[in-house]
C-alpha cells in the first residue's frame, strides 16, 4: 500500500510515544490475550445459574459493555436456542423473569443504568450475573450472593478492556453448557488476534500497516462505517464508538441491508465530500451483500462519496468480528496521533459525568 507523508509519521516512536501518553496502542494489542484470560475467568465463577429451563439471555451495560452484549449476539445468537438482547438503558424488558438470564454489566461497577437494571434484574427474581473491576455492582453482588465476574482492574479504559468484558457472557454460556464449543474457538481466536496486534502495531510500517494506511486515507473527514448485519454490524458500531472516544472525531455508522433503504437517499450530488466511508467486508456475509456494494456505490456516484473497503479473511464469526474490531480500534488510535490528540483522555465524557453528579 503507497506510504503518504501523514501515514509515515505514524512509523516515528518518538511521536507516537509523545503522544500516546496514556499507552492506547498498547491496550489495543493485548485484545487477543484478554479474550482468553476473560474467558478462563468468568468460565470458572463459582455458583453460575442453570441453564435448565431458560427462555432469554439479556446483556445489561452501556459503552464499551454495550458492545460486549453485542458481541454475544451476533456470535452467539445464531447458536442459542433462545433470544440474546441487548439492554442499552436503565429498564429490562417485561419478558425478564425466573427463565431469563441477565448479565449486568459495568466496567467500573458504578454505571447508573447497569446498576439500575441489576436491581431491577434482582426485584423480578432473574438468574443474575454481574461483571465489573469493583464499584457499586461488586459490591451490591456480593450482598446478593449474585455470581461476580472481577474485571481486571489494572486496564484503566473501559473501552480498552474489550477482550474481557466480551468474554463475561461467553465464558458463562460455556461453562453452564449452552456453548460447549466456543472455548476452543476462543482459544483461536485469541492466537490469531495476537497475530493481528504485530501486523497492525505501531512496529509494523506504514508500507504494509493496512491500520496506518486507513487513518492516514481519513484524514480531515468524517469517517462513515458500514457493515451487513451480523458481524460487520457490531464492528461498525465498535468503529464509530471508538472513532468517537479515541479519535475525538464524529463519526457515523450504518448498517447494509438496511441503509438501502433510507440512509442512501440523504446523500444527494455533492452531499459526501467531506466524508470517507469504510465497509466492512468479511468471507461468511450475505451472498448478496456484494452485490449491494457495488450497486450502492454506483447509485451514490454522483455524491463524492469516496470509499474504502476493510476485510477480515476468516469465515469464523468470532475472529472475523474481532479482527474487524481491532483494525477499527488501531485506526482510531492512529487517527488520533495524526491529530495530535492523546488517544486515552475523555474529557467531555468525564465533565458530563460530573455534571449528573451534582
Amino acid at each position: 500500500m503507497p506510504v503518504t507523508e501523514a501515514s509515515a509519521a505514524l512509523d516515528d516512536p518518538a511521536h507516537i510515544a509523545a503522544l500516546d501518553r496514556g499507552g492506547m496502542l498498547g491496550l489495543i494489542g493485548s485484545l487477543g490475550g484478554q479474550l482468553g484470560a476473560g474467558f478462563q475467568i468468568a468460565a470458572r465463577t463459582a455458583a453460575l445459574p442453570s441453564a435448565e429451563g431458560l427462555r432469554a439471555v439479556v446483556v445489561c451495560g452501556m459503552g464499551g459493555s454495550g458492545i460486549a452484549g453485542d458481541v454475544l449476539r451476533v456470535v452467539a445468537g445464531p447458536m442459542l436456542p433462545m433470544p440474546v438482547v441487548v439492554v442499552k438503558g436503565y429498564g429490562l424488558p417485561a419478558f425478564c423473569d425466573h427463565d431469563t438470564l441477565v448479565f449486568a454489566m459495568s466496567f467500573s461497577g458504578n454505571t447508573e443504568e447497569a446498576v439500575a437494571a441489576y436491581a431491577e434484574a434482582v426485584a423480578r427474581e432473574c438468574r443474575v450475573v454481574a461483571a465489573s473491576a469493583g464499584g457499586e455492582l461488586a459490591a451490591l453482588a456480593e450482598a446478593d450472593e449474585v455470581p461476580h465476574i472481577p474485571l481486571p482492574p489494572e486496564v484503566p479504559l473501559p473501552r480498552a478492556a474489550l477482550g474481557s468484558l466480551a468474554a463475561a457472557p461467553l465464558g458463562v454460556l460455556s461453562a453452564i453448557g449452552l456453548l460447549p464449543e466456543v472455548a476452543e474457538e476462543v482459544r483461536r481466536t485469541e492466537g490469531e488476534l495476537s497475530a493481528l496486534a504485530d501486523r497492525l502495531g505501531p512496529g509494523a510500517g506504514a508500507a504494509s500497516n493496512e491500520a496506518k494506511s486507513v487513518a492516514a486515507w481519513l484524514g480531515e473527514r468524517v469517517p462513515v462505517i458500514w457493515g451487513s448485519e451480523g458481524v460487520a454490524e457490531a464492528a461498525a458500531l465498535r468503529w464509530k464508538t471508538q472513532l468517537n472516544e479515541n479519535a475525538k472525531v464524529p463519526a457515523l455508522a450504518g448498517v447494509l441491508p438496511e441503509l438501502d433503504h433510507n440512509e442512501i437517499e440523504g446523500w444527494p450530488a455533492g452531499s459526501g465530500e467531506r466524508f470517507a466511508v469504510i465497509v466492512l467486508r468479511h468471507p461468511g456475509e450475505h451472498p448478496r451483500i456484494a452485490a449491494r456494494v457495488h450497486a450502492t456505490r454506483e447509485a451514490l456516484r454522483e455524491s463524492g462519496l469516496t470509499f474504502r473497503d476493510v476485510r477480515a479473511d476468516t469465515h469464523r464469526p468470532l475472529p472475523a468480528l474481532f479482527s474487524l474490531m481491532m483494525a477499527g480500534d488501531f485506526v482510531s488510535a492512529y487517527l488520533a496521533l495524526l491529530r495530535g490528540v492523546d488517544p486515552s483522555p475523555i474529557p467531555v465524557l468525564s465533565a458530563l459525568k460530573e455534571r449528573l453528579k451534582r
